[in-house]
This record gives C-alpha cells, sequence and structure tokens, in this order.
C-alpha cells in the first residue's frame, strides 16, 4: 500500500487540456470566441464564431426583418417600459400604452396636434384686473371701458334684486377697472 501512494504522490498531474471551440461558419477552423443569438425567438442560444465570421454575421443581422411597422412600433413600446404592463397611475385597470391626458408635445413629434397651452395664472396686478374682466393683455383702454360697462349693468345689484354676491362681484369689477384705468391713463 506504501507503494501505491509513493508512485501517486510523486507523479506530476497533468491539466485538463480545454476543449477548443471551433467556429460554427462552414468550413472555418478558427476557434469561435465570439457568439451571436441565433434568431429574434432564440436569443440565448448562440452561434460561436471567430473574429471575421461575427463581424459578417453582424452586418447581415436585422432583429426587426419580417416584422410590420405596427409590430416594430409594439416591441419599442415594450422596450420602454422593460416589457412590463403599464396603466394610469392613480387608478386601477387595464394596462395602456398610449400618452396620457397631461401629455405635452409642441413640436408635434410623436403626431399628436398641439394642444392649446393651458393659461397661466397672472402674476401682475394688471394681468389679475385683466384677467378679472375677461380680457386678453392686448386689449385697448376703449376695449376695457367697454367690457367694464357690460359687467357693471350685468353684476349691478339693483339689476339683480339685491343679491350680495353680485354686489361683491361688482366690487372686484371695480376694484380691477381701477387698477387698469391707474395703469393706462
Amino acid at each position: 500500500m506504501a507503494r501505491y501512494e509513493s508512485e501517486h504522490i510523486h507523479k506530476p498531474f497533468q491539466k485538463a487540456q480545454p476543449e477548443v471551440r471551433r467556429c460554427d461558419a462552414q468550413g472555418c477552423e478558427e476557434e469561435g470566441l465570439y457568439r451571436a443569438p441565433v434568431s429574434r425567438d432564440r436569443l440565448r442560444d448562440y452561434y460561436w464564431f471567430c473574429l471575421d465570421h461575427v463581424r459578417d454575421y453582424n452586418r447581415a443581422w436585422n432583429y426587426f426583418s419580417g416584422l410590420s411597422p405596427e409590430e416594430v412600433e409594439m416591441l419599442v413600446r415594450d422596450d420602454t417600459v422593460w416589457q412590463r404592463p403599464t396603466w394610469r397611475f392613480a387608478g386601477k385597470g387595464e394596462p395602456r400604452y398610449e400618452k396620457g391626458p397631461d401629455f405635452n408635445d409642441p413640436y408635434g413629434f410623436f403626431g399628436q396636434e398641439e394642444r392649446e397651452a393651458r393659461p397661466q395664472a397672472p402674476q401682475t396686478e394688471e394681468g389679475k384686473a385683466l384677467a378679472t374682466l375677461g380680457l386678453s393683455p392686448e386689449a385697448t383702454f376703449e376695449e376695457i371701458r367697454g367690457r367694464y360697462r357690460v359687467l357693471v349693468k350685468l353684476h349691478h345689484p339693483d339689476a339683480n334684486g339685491g343679491d350680495k354676491e353680485a354686489e361683491e362681484r361688482l366690487k372686484v369689477i371695480n376694484r380691477a377697472y381701477a387698477t387698469l384705468k391707474a395703469v393706462y391713463s
């Protein structure tokens, strides 16, 4: 038994030679170091090519070949959310892929017609006064005076049977007109 142990202890170990993978291109004897997917449906199965043949394969590869434009669009949309379904943030329901109601595309990149810009609240006293009278910033003083007269007749307490809300609204209209009169006079 000692003789058996001593023979094996002193024998040098031989390294196992790794198996060389050959290029999958027909007739090529080079080593296949570079992988390439077999098809669009089998992305985890690979051909193994040498550098020259993988370059040729990649030049000819077209993931979208044989797909209609609608199928390509659907694949692109799925990839934007990592193939996960999406739905409205505030609610439950069926997954959706279209743009939401608050999506703004002012340059028309997505084929959507330009939406009306949402009116912003005026920041200046003059802007607030014009908004109270329902006028745009381009209004002339004659337009302001005409609009004021129409609103006074409409909201005057005598025309509304002494209604307190109409009276309060008239006070706001009078302050707005006074502000604009001071600016335009």
